[in-house]
């Protein structure tokens, strides 16, 4: 098998999901796919939906679960035994009420914070110890615990802006991960979208 870099964004399948917060793992490898010119395919085997790509000479699968969001590690897991991707080179995208709209933050591995995608994932490749990428999408209230309709509720006409430079920069340390490694994408983009990056070299 030729060694392989798995790019997953978390989130639900169907139209009534399509465009909210809690799929913004969705919408960044939409967009990386479209970027790359990647085509999907239905793999049902999987459970997902599938994207072949290559960058700085790597192979990349972009991945998106079928299974709902708290059963995506059934899919993670498929996939990555199938091309035998060890968990290192599997980069989980996710949306995060925790941290602000526009934040990004990169981590080589991890607890779930709650984020049942995470879970699931974390259960089915059985370590914590892989890639993660949170998206922030805020809450409307940080006293507030339950927040399922603003996760799955639509992006606002004030915050969409917001949202595409986050989508932006988001790519960008995708592709600074594949080219250079996570310590480099980690310290270059982690922080709010809206920043510039903090060195002038690019992935």
């Amino acid at each position: 098998m030729e060694n392989w870099y798995l790019i997953v964004g978390l989130g639900n399948p169907g139209v009534d999901y399509a465009q909210t917060r809690h799929n913004a793992g969705f919408l960044l490898v939409e967009r990386l796919a479209d970027r790359w010119r990647a085509n999907w395919e239905l793999e049902r085997k999987f459970q997902s939906r599938v994207a072949k790509a290559e960058r700085d000479g790597r192979r990349v699968l972009l991945v998106q679960p079928q299974t709902f969001m708290n059963l995506s590690g059934e899919a993670v897991s498929a996939v990555s035994g199938f091309y035998r991707v060890p968990p290192a080179q599997v980069l989980v995208v996710v949306d995060d009420a925790d941290l602000p709209l526009g934040e990004l933050r990169l981590r080589p591995g991890g607890s779930s914070g709650g984020h049942h995608g995470l879970e699931s994932v974390e259960q089915h490749l059985a370590t914590r110890e892989y890639p993660r990428l949170r998206i922030g999408i805020g809450r409307r209230d940080a006293a507030v615990r339950e927040i399922t309709g603003h996760v799955l509720g639509k992006f606002g006409a004030d915050e969409r802006e917001l949202f595409a430079q986050v989508l932006a920069k988001a790519g960008e340390q995708v592709g600074c991960w594949l080219g250079a490694g996570i310590q480099k994408a980690m310290s270059q983009f982690n922080g709010p979208a809206t920043d510039q990056p903090k060195q002038k070299d690019k992935p």
